[in-house]
C-alpha cells in the first residue's frame, strides 16, 4: 500500500493539470421556492452533488482547476447538469456519458428511463418547518460504475491531480462504487495526490450503519484530510463523541478534540482532520463555527463563531468548509486561514439559494475580515 500524501506534501501547481478532481454523484435539484414540495406549482433548478459541490467551489469562487468524475445520461437533463459545471469552471470532460441507443454496450441505456439522472427535491424550510430533501436515485448512471471504469493511472499519473476529493454519499450509492472510490484512493495515494473525503453519513442512502462503517473504515486508512462532524464519526466510523447535542460551542469542540484525538490514533495517515459547526436556532437562522485538527502538530485551530445568522438554504456548507480548507491549502495558505476560508465560505452557500456559493474569493477573504472583527454589513453603493 503506498504512503498517504499530507496536507505539507501537496504537488506544486505546475507539475499537475489539475488543482482538484471530485469522484461522485451529481444531480439535478428542483427547489420549490418557500413552500413544501407537494404543495409546489413552480420550481426553480439547480445542481448539486456532495463531492462535486467541492470542485464547484473550488473552480467558481476560488478560481482553481478543477474536474468532475461522475456519470450522467446522455440526454437533455445531462446536459443541464453539465452546462452548471462548466459554468462553474469545472471540466467536464472526465464525465462518462451513457448514450440512449440502447446498443448492449457497456454505457449505454435505453430513452425509456430505465437509466435515468439523478433528481432531488430540496424544500429550504421555514422557521419551525425543518427543511426536507426527497431524492429519485435507485437508476442513476453513477450507480452503475464499478472498479475498472475510469483510468485512474492516466488522471493521476499522465494528467497529474494536486488533492483528489470524494466522500461518503458515494462510497455507499450503490454495491459497486465503494470499489471504484478505494480503487481511486489507493491510485491518488499512489502517485503523490493529496486524498480528501466527507465521510458524510445519510441514512437515505444507506440505512445500515454497520455496511457503512466497514466501507468508510477502509476508505479512511487511505485519505489526508478527514471531513466529519461528530454525529459522521460515529455513524461512518464508530466514534461517540461525548456531548450534549445541544451543547454551546466551546463545550464541543473539547469534546470533539478529543474524539478527533482517538480518530488520528487509530487511522495514522490523517494529516488534517476538520469539520463546521451548526447550532440550529430554526430553519432560518443558524449560530456556525469550525474546526480543523492538525494531526501532525496536534494543535486545534477554530474560526469564530458567527451568532445568530439568518439564511436562506442550509444545503452545501460541510462541501463549502472543505472547498475553502482545500483552496486555502492549494493555495500556499497556513492552517488558520483555511479554517477562516472553510468557515467564511461554509456560511455564505447557506446565505443564497443553491449547492454553491457562486461567489468571487474576494467576498470569503471580506467575510473572515467581518467576523474577525465582529462587524456588521455595510451596503456597497
Amino acid at each position: 500500500m503506498a504512503k498517504t500524501v499530507n496536507y505539507k506534501e501537496i504537488k506544486p501547481a505546475n507539475q499537475c493539470k489539475y488543482d482538484g478532481v471530485s469522484l461522485g454523484e451529481v444531480m439535478m435539484r428542483l427547489d420549490p421556492f418557500d413552500v413544501p414540495t407537494a404543495r409546489a406549482r413552480l420550481m426553480r433548478i439547480f445542481q448539486g452533488g456532495g463531492e462535486t459541490n467541492v470542485a464547484c467551489g473550488l473552480g467558481y469562487t476560488f478560481g482553481l482547476r478543477t474536474a468532475v468524475v461522475t456519470a450522467l445520461v446522455d440526454d437533455d437533463i445531462g446536459k443541464n447538469i453539465r452546462n452548471q459545471l462548466r459554468e462553474s469552471n469545472v471540466d467536464t470532460s472526465k464525465i462518462i456519458w451513457f448514450s440512449t441507443k440502447n446498443d448492449g454496450s457497456r454505457f449505454s441505456t435505453d430513452a425509456k428511463g430505465t437509466l435515468m439522472n439523478g433528481i432531488n427535491f430540496t424544500f429550504i424550510g421555514k422557521g419551525v418547518i425543518p427543511s426536507d430533501t426527497l431524492y429519485y436515485r435507485a437508476h442513476t448512471p453513477v450507480r452503475e460504475l464499478r472498479e475498472g471504469d475510469v483510468d485512474w493511472d492516466a488522471l493521476f499519473g499522465k494528467e497529474g491531480v494536486r488533492v483528489f476529493n470524494t466522500g461518503g454519499i458515494y462510497t455507499l450509492i450503490s454495491p459497486t462504487s465503494a470499489g471504484l472510490a478505494i480503487q481511486a484512493v489507493q491510485k491518488a495515494n499512489e502517485y503523490g495526490t493529496f486524498v480528501s473525503a466527507d465521510l458524510n453519513y445519510r441514512s437515505k442512502v444507506e440505512p445500515s450503519k454497520q455496511r457503512a462503517r466497514e466501507i468508510n473504515r477502509q476508505v479512511a486508512t487511505q485519505i489526508g484530510f478527514l471531513v466529519g462532524y461528530d454525529s459522521d464519526l460515529n455513524d461512518a466510523l464508530g466514534y461517540e463523541t461525548k456531548v450534549d447535542p445541544d451543547a454551546p460551542y466551546q463545550e464541543w469542540i473539547a469534546a470533539y478534540q478529543e474524539t478527533v484525538k482517538k480518530v488520528a490514533a487509530d487511522y495514522p495517515n490523517l494529516s488534517l482532520i476538520g469539520t463546521q459547526w451548526r447550532g440550529a436556532t430554526n430553519a432560518d437562522m443558524v449560530s456556525w463555527g469550525a474546526v480543523l485538527y492538525d494531526v501532525v502538530e496536534g494543535k486545534m485551530y477554530q474560526a469564530p463563531l458567527r451568532e445568530d445568522i439568518p439564511i436562506a438554504d442550509r444545503t452545501g456548507g460541510g462541501d463549502s468548509f472543505a472547498s475553502g480548507v482545500i483552496a486555502a491549502l492549494l493555495k500556499g495558505k497556513d492552517l488558520a486561514t483555511a479554517v477562516q476560508w472553510g468557515a467564511a465560505h461554509g456560511i455564505l452557500v447557506q446565505e443564497t439559494p443553491g449547492d454553491t456559493t457562486l461567489i468571487e474569493q474576494k467576498l470569503v477573504e471580506a467575510e473572515v475580515k467581518r467576523a474577525a472583527s465582529k462587524g456588521g454589513v455595510r451596503a456597497t453603493r
